[in-house]
């Protein structure tokens, strides 16, 4: 059965940092797509960044790019999330998520696996 267990989340002033991880098990974390979503309140699950396990290559949506950087330990099996200059618009609920198939980016209705989201507040 296939876990994916985030940690790092808080509350933070504009300006201010935090790196989420995402710890994975039962799955072979080295061959496996892996990303970050984010839902604030009454809005969609958007996908903010991921990492693929072929060539590692990376995605991030237009506003978070020069901000937020997604790296993965394959030796560790684990995702993190470095937020930089964070704003309150960043303000959400942030789920780790792993696919298959699709790379390093994909539609929420395409993941595989999810975490149970753990919430980023940034304060103005």
């Amino acid at each position: 059965q296939v876990h994916l267990v985030e940690s790092g989340g808080g509350l933070v002033q504009a300006g201010g940092s935090l790196r989420l991880s995402c710890a994975a098990s039962g799955v072979t974390f080295s061959k496996i797509n892996m990303g970050w979503f984010r839902q604030a309140p009454g809005k969609e699950r958007d996908q903010v960044a991921g990492i693929g396990w072929i060539r590692r290559d990376t995605y991030y949506v237009d506003s978070v790019k020069g901000r937020f950087t997604i790296s993965r330990d394959n030796a560790s099996n684990t995702m993190y999330l470095q937020m930089n200059s964070l704003k309150p618009e960043d303000t959400a609920v942030y789920y780790c998520a792993a696919n298959r198939r699709y790379g390093s980016r994909w539609s929420a209705g395409e993941s595989d696996y999810w975490g149970q989201g753990i919430q980023v507040t940034v304060s103005s």
